[in-house]
């Protein structure tokens, strides 16, 4: 991700490591894309070192995003800018992961260690989205649940 850092004239610039990055998304990028990355690459840090003003004094990633977009160079320059929105999402994909296992972790304890797949998927999905279910009254529920087939016990 940092090799893509437009700051001080990319000078973080490795396209070796960008090109690496872009392999980890095989569904985004097969051979024949990597292909053309690279190319676009080339083009792409000539054209962002040549002092164009607006790719100067860029700060971050977001920056640059925001640059291409303002710029009209997002067609051009489509899978640089692809992997430029996916180092973008990389860190909110990463914490909501973490999110997830951390929530995991809280549900599956020692109490809970034997429950199935299905139900601890169930449990996660409302310890997770908590916010939506907290709109959601008890006996809402309860009649949802009564109204279904019969079961094991009656709530």
């Amino acid at each position: 991700m940092g090799s893509l850092n437009p700051i001080n004239s990319f000078a973080n610039f490795d396209k070796g490591r960008i090109m690496t990055l872009a392999k980890c998304y095989p569904d985004e990028f097969d051979e024949l894309q990597i292909r053309d990355l690279s190319y676009q690459l080339d083009t792409f840090i000539f054209h962002m070192r040549s002092g164009n003003p607006k790719f100067s004094n860029l700060q971050g990633i977001r920056d640059l995003a925001k640059a291409l977009v303002e710029a009209n160079l997002v067609d051009t320059y489509s899978l640089v800018y692809l992997l430029v929105k996916l180092t973008l999402i990389l860190p909110v994909a990463t914490a909501t992961v973490e999110r997830a296992f951390s929530s995991m972790k809280r549900i599956k304890n020692e109490v809970r260690n034997s429950i199935g797949d299905q139900y601890l998927n169930d449990c996660l999905v409302c310890y997770t989205e908590r916010d939506v279910f907290t709109n959601v009254s008890n006996d809402v529920v309860i009649d949802h649940f009564q109204k279904m087939k019969p079961r094991r016990g009656q709530l």
